[in-house]
């Protein structure tokens, strides 16, 4: 570890939390639905989309009707996606002529990015075309973006409101973040991404003389818009198979700062924004300062193992820390960090290869996921799954010392304590039993690149990926067949809807009750004796579940390592 690599990060950290701010001031605007300073231009745009749709978003719409609402775009999405990813040989703009994706990838790769997860069991330039890559993959980083970000304005409105029968408008929230906050942002970081030399074309690929003198084949394409949206939004999808360690994605120091910041912008602005519609902006910070312990937490442990390097070169006389499968532009510190930043957020873009990462290093980006991608979280995701572990929190807290448990006003009761466990209980119940189903057949067994551990750590890390809607990758896994495209599509749409309807059910429970102001009898919900249960209540909850399967696969590979045992 060196001393550049701690101000990296802490640099990281310093400029996150200065955002924090006002960024969820602006989403604060656009949960209330005021008026921002971006109306004058795109305000027509809104008002012309509700006419011709035949939208009213004044209407407040029940938890169920925002639920169906939300489902019913959300097929509509995946089957436009899978009809252009299976007709993509005789649509336009494909200048390599590539034919079209088979139905079981098509069928991955369309729930894949209607789930926000981005899953790639293919290599991105060698399989989709210019107008795949924009009209089927890139719409679906604005919109399941902007859904997930409408779903936490639900929640927070289902513990701000009082007496309500209502939780919002699906169709008036995802319209505002698009219009107002995802759009906007995204041009200025393409704009820069341009500047930074990635490439934002629509041009074929072209033929280049290497310093050798050999011809190389250098695909191009849009991706600098692709890019932008796909950060910010937490998606992870990359143009280029090598994602984010490709020079024309990532090319320097700077972009790859911008790329971890984009990730966590929205997430942790949500916070805040939190804390503003509840009444009490400390609420807010209470939730960040457990969210950044954690992932502190995290980034210390891979930074520390990556930097120790393998013992077993070592021995070799081959020292210094574990390069392998990193880009020599950002070195171990910010590979490490960037590990950490896409796997607490569901985003799943990668600079460097996790599956080359030490034991531990690559162990700490699995239990990221396993917590249940709440560590920051994906937009809108991590807030909504944080808040369903912070109902659990304080009915434990109730149970434990006497006190009422109530959150922010509302009381906490078995209906929402239930629901809450429901939702938390997806992730664990679906990763496990379908890890285990791959473990066992053939069909799963023909994955894995390595044996023993690791091979089982490939198949682990592939279905908490799905099942969190993450989308990183152990990259030695080969997904890309029908048995493995099937069951993480399956997990994935899992992962991600089985958790919002509860959720949404709690949101209606929530702002149908009365304020119930805080007395000497409430447990506190702002100090530190609060953010240390909440970081308790995640680990235990959302963390030992999987401690049978993590002792399976990177604690038993890294003690073989250690031993000298190599596979």
């Amino acid at each position: 570890m060196t001393v550049e690599g701690w101000i990296l990060i802490a640099l990281f950290v310093a400029i996150l939390l200065a955002l924090a701010k006002p960024v969820g001031l602006w989403l604060f605007a656009l949960y209330e639905g005021r008026r921002t300073p971006l109306h004058m231009v795109l305000g027509p745009v809104e008002r012309g989309f509700y006419r011709l749709s035949g939208i009213d978003p004044n209407e407040d719409q029940s938890w169920r009707r925002y639920a169906v609402h939300m489902l019913i775009f959300n097929v509509a999405l995946l089957l436009f996606t899978y009809v252009i990813l299976r007709l993509q040989a005789v649509l336009p703009l494909n200048p390599q002529g590539l034919g079209p994706v088979s139905d079981h990838l098509a069928f991955n790769t369309a729930i894949s990015f209607t789930a926000n997860t981005n899953w790639q069991s293919y290599g991105g330039e060698a399989t989709m075309s210019n107008l795949s890559q924009m009209l089927g993959l890139t719409i679906h980083n604005f919109l399941s973006a902007a859904t997930g970000i409408a779903l936490a304005f639900a929640l927070f409105r289902g513990f701000a409101r009082r007496s309500a029968a209502g939780i919002g408008n699906f169709w008036a929230d995802v319209t505002r973040v698009t219009l107002y906050l995802l759009l906007p942002l995204c041009v200025v970081l393409a704009v820069f991404y341009i500047a930074s030399g990635v490439p934002q074309t629509l041009a074929g690929p072209v033929d280049v003389t290497t310093l050798e003198g050999a011809r190389q084949t250098l695909a191009l394409g849009p991706v600098a818009s692709q890019e932008a949206i796909k950060m910010l939004g937490t998606n992870g999808g990359g143009f280029f198979n090598a994602n984010s360690a490709h020079p024309f994605e990532s090319p320097t120091a700077l972009t790859n700062l911008v790329q971890m910041l984009s990730i966590f912008l929205i997430g942790v602005g949500l916070t805040y924004t939190f804390g503003k519609a509840v009444g009490n902006t400390r609420q807010g910070w209470a939730i960040l300062a457990a969210m950044m312990a954690l992932f502190l937490a995290g980034t210390a442990i891979v930074y520390w193992q990556e930097a120790a390097g393998n013992p077993n070169l070592h021995a070799l006389g081959v020292m210094g820390g574990n390069m392998e499968g990193k880009e020599v532009r950002f070195g171990i510190a910010a590979s490490a960090l960037f590990s950490v930043v896409t796997t607490a957020a569901s985003c799943g873009a990668v600079n460097a290869m996790h599956d080359s990462f030490t034991p531990l290093g690559g162990m700490i980006p699995l239990f990221n996921m396993q917590l249940g991608e709440v560590v920051i979280g994906g937009v809108g995701a991590g807030i909504y799954g944080f808040l369903l572990f912070a109902i659990l929190a304080v009915f434990v807290a109730g149970l434990m010392v006497g006190r009422t448990p109530e959150y922010v006003g509302k009381k906490i009761e078995g209906k929402e304590v239930k629901l809450a466990v429901l939702a938390i209980a997806v992730l664990p119940l679906i990763i496990l039993s379908f890890t285990a189903i791959a473990s066992v057949l053939d069909a799963g067994l023909a994955g894995p690149l390595n044996k023993g551990p690791h091979g089982f750590s490939e198949i682990l890390y592939a279905f908490t990926s799905a099942v969190a809607n993450n989308g990183s990758a152990f990259a030695g896994l080969t997904a890309n067949t029908p048995f493995y495209n099937a069951m993480l599509g399956v997990a994935i749409w899992m992962g991600r809807f089985f958790v919002i309807v509860p959720m949404l059910a709690i949101a209606g429970s929530l702002a149908a009750k009365k304020y119930v102001p805080e007395t000497a009898g409430s447990f506190p919900t702002t100090g530190p004796l609060w953010t240390g249960l909440l970081i308790g209540i995640v680990l235990i909850v959302g963390g030992l579940t999987f401690l049978p399967g993590l002792a399976l696969g990177p604690i038993a590979d890294h003690l073989a390592m250690i031993r000298g045992q190599l596979y």
